[in-house]
């Protein structure tokens, strides 16, 4: 009884956590490079994290998607 409590209490906050986590990505909008350079930024690729930011202007720092 006790297994079925832990597996069914456990499989209650994964999905809990399924259903946030896109509500919580979709909160933090997201820069492109066109938006970066139209707000006075440039693209750079940051090779020490593997990723593509943006450059002054606005959103100075912010990663790409």
């Amino acid at each position: 009884m006790r297994a079925r409590l832990l597996g069914f209490t456990a499989a209650a906050i994964l999905a809990a956590l399924a259903v946030m986590a896109p509500a919580a990505q979709a909160a933090v909008p997201a820069i492109d490079g066109q938006m970066c350079t139209e707000e006075g930024g440039t693209v750079e690729y940051e090779s020490t994290k593997g990723s593509w930011i943006c450059v002054d202007g606005k959103h100075n720092g912010k990663p790409i998607d």
